[in-house]
């Protein structure tokens, strides 16, 4: 019984010693001069992201665009898109009908934010895009991309591009969209 007993104090001393440790790890951690400043972590100033206001145009015109449709697209089915940093569609799939970059001087738009439209319905399907070119050296500029289904428009999806620093700057892209 006293074996036991050495046993379970034994126990109880090394679970109480490493929840000490363990609550003064938090409190480090927790303990604000322990934190890295938010400049550290991301360079540049990063920009608030939100997307551009949808006009009566573009709701029209994603309508017709989703009414032409001959097809819902087959599960495993991939739409594909290689726009240049103007907007312009270069390349794409069937299903992708227009491509556009919104204009940086209109209130509520910045540089680097497009819209792609497709004849389906995109907001429930798997979105990718990369910074990217179809020109003969194949070498995009720096950058990074962000890629959501279009806000109030179910066949479209948002792109916005930004410069390494996180400025919002035009770059050419990819887009995938997985069904």
């Amino acid at each position: 019984m006293a074996t036991f007993l050495k046993r379970k104090a034994t126990v109880v001393a090394l679970a109480a010693l490493s929840l000490t440790l363990a609550g003064g790890g938090i409190a480090a951690a927790a303990h604000p001069a322990a934190k890295a400043p938010a400049e550290v972590a991301q360079p540049g100033a990063r920009q608030p992201g939100q997307q551009p206001p949808v006009t009566a145009a573009e709701t029209r015109a994603a309508k017709a665009a989703l009414n032409a449709t001959l097809a819902a697209p087959t599960p495993g089915l991939v739409a594909w898109a290689v726009v240049s940093s103007n907007g312009t569609l270069l390349q794409h799939s069937a299903n992708v009908v227009s491509a556009k970059r919104f204009s940086s001087s209109t209130p509520g738009q910045f540089a680097g934010q497009y819209q792609v439209t497709l004849d389906y319905a995109v907001n429930l399907k798997g979105l990718h895009a990369t910074i990217g070119t179809n020109d003969a050296a194949n070498v995009p500029p720096a950058g990074e991309v962000a890629v959501a289904p279009r806000y109030l428009i179910p066949n479209a999806v948002f792109v916005q591009t930004r410069s390494s620093s996180g400025g919002y700057a035009d770059r050419p892209f990819h887009l995938l969209i997985a069904n």
